[in-house]
């Protein structure tokens, strides 16, 4: 064996008649390395448990030629977490390799909807749902070959969600045509009666926490809920520091406001100079060229200049609904288009970010107004108001400001200082947001807030001159990517 015919072999295989010899004289040169009977590799460094899990299906064809890859691992293309395999197959008996055990049984033979893959068929998605609602015999000291009712009950409704009824409503039109080849009619009858209740025409028992709420009419986003658990989990873990909002004159007050305002609109790209936008505000002067943009500076202004309306928090979800539509209509009144007042009727995104669907977001709203209720500081319960309202994203337009009024909201309800966020932070802060949206990260987005309010405190803004000159200086109006221009 040469080394040209070794690099052509895969990096894990199992050996025969033909080629047993040159391997074995390739691991006596110590080129290769037996991992188990009959099987090599060329990678003589790596745990042999990560490289057979890795090429797991490259073995099942090799083990097991004939075979189906069937029951949970069809839906779920990979190994249980005890590394089983579950396979239809000719052959009985089972394959045990470091972190690997292949797991044949008997079973209906391949039908022209189950696809080649690497060698061997893989059970149609609809054959594989028919064959993980089958009974099976529970086994405490390995991964059951099927899934729970639970586990595939949210996945038809991650299906639901991403692809709409109509992938539903196909998966059991097949089922319908598929069962009979496959002996699986009763099977069939439950995947009709589950799926009809998740789209609303069926009352079946749902054992799903996602499935019980589409029955109750209040259906949510269950991987938005999860992150949302992350940022909380975070939260209860922060002692932030508190900054109570100082004794402020009426024109300090009404000055912070007016910032609030323009920065929370020019980052969401309504953009005038500080002259117009205090025109808009404190003259009544309307930009005949643009009058729906001025009307969002003022709308924006009158909300969050209004304390008594601003110290207003929810108690419940009805009134956490009540105050975000409220809030969004005085924002949005210029803009009929965008539904001011009513949450969205089409899904939304930004760049890659894919928000709640319309239909999932009071469901999703009102589950994260439970971890809300949950948080005790200010700054803690801030944090988490603004992020729930900008991954939902409940409205058409206008999702940034609401979130950071709420955000607000919860501070001066608690006489603690505002979050501003300006311009030269803007990209600071629409990077954590993605960092938590993508990744999970919520140490960023905490830190980003926890500066953007130590920035806002200290501020002097007894006159709208005195704290315009001062954001200038710490190059508040900044934008760009230069170093030299960042927020100082």
């Amino acid at each position: 064996m040469s080394k040209k015919s070794l690099t052509a072999l895969p990096e894990v295989f199992v050996s025969d008649g033909n080629i047993s010899k040159a391997v074995y004289q390739a691991v006596e040169r110590g080129e290769l390395r037996k991992l188990g009977s009959r099987l090599y590799t060329r990678n003589l460094d790596e745990d042999p448990k990560r490289l057979i899990r890795r090429n797991w299906y490259i073995l099942v064809a090799a083990y097991y030629p004939d075979a189906i890859i069937a029951d949970r691992t069809a839906l779920e293309g990979k190994p249980a977490d005890d590394g089983s395999v579950f396979l239809i197959s000719s052959k009985r008996r089972a394959t045990e390799l470091p972190g690997l055990i292949m797991r044949p049984r008997s079973g209906p033979a391949a039908l022209a909807s189950d696809r080649p893959f690497s060698g061997v068929r893989l059970a149609s998605t609809t054959r594989a749902y028919l064959e993980n609602l089958r009974p099976t015999r529970e086994r405490a000291e390995r991964s059951a070959r099927t899934l729970s009712r639970t586990e595939l009950e949210e996945r038809l409704d991650r299906l639901l969600r991403q692809r709409g009824e109509g992938e539903l409503n196909r998966l059991r039109d097949e089922a319908r045509v598929l069962s009979p080849e496959l002996g699986y009619e009763a099977e069939a009858a439950q995947l009709d009666e589950l799926i009809g209740s998740l789209l609303g025409t069926r009352d079946a028992a749902m054992q799903s926490e996602v499935g019980q709420a589409r029955l109750a009419g209040q259906p949510f986003d269950p991987a938005r809920v999860e992150l949302l658990e992350t940022l909380f989990t975070a939260l209860r873990e922060t002692v932030p520091e508190r900054r109570a909002a100082p004794v402020r004159s009426a024109e300090a007050t009404s000055t912070l406001a007016f910032f609030e305002a323009y920065f929370s609109n020019f980052i969401e790209g309504t953009e005038f100079s500080v002259e117009e936008a205090a025109d808009i505000v404190f003259e009544g002067v309307i930009p005949t060229e643009r009058p729906a943009d001025a009307h969002d500076v003022l709308g924006t202004f009158r909300v969050v200049s209004d304390l008594p309306r601003m110290k207003t928090l929810p108690h419940d979800y009805r009134t956490l609904r009540e105050l975000l539509l409220n809030r969004h209509a005085e924002v949005m009144d210029a803009r009929p288009d965008k539904l001011p007042g009513m949450f969205k009727e089409r899904g939304n995104q930004a760049g890659s970010t894919v928000f709640v669907l319309p239909n999932l977001v009071e469901g999703t709203l009102e589950r994260g107004f439970e971890f809300l209720e949950a948080l005790g500081e200010p700054f803690q319960r801030a944090v988490f108001m603004m992020t729930l309202v900008s991954e939902v994203h409940p409205f058409a337009d206008g999702n940034g400001r609401i979130a950071r009024i709420m955000m607000n909201a919860e501070l001066l309800a608690h006489d603690e200082e505002r979050i501003i966020i300006p311009t030269a932070y803007r990209t600071d802060y629409l990077s954590a947001l993605k960092a938590f949206s993508h990744n999970r990260q919520t140490a960023p987005l905490i830190r980003m807030l926890d500066v953007a309010q130590r920035f806002t405190h200290g501020i002097d803004w007894r006159t709208l001159a005195t704290a315009r000159a001062q954001l200038a200086d710490h190059n508040a109006f900044e934008q760009g990517e230069d170093a030299k221009l960042r927020l100082r």
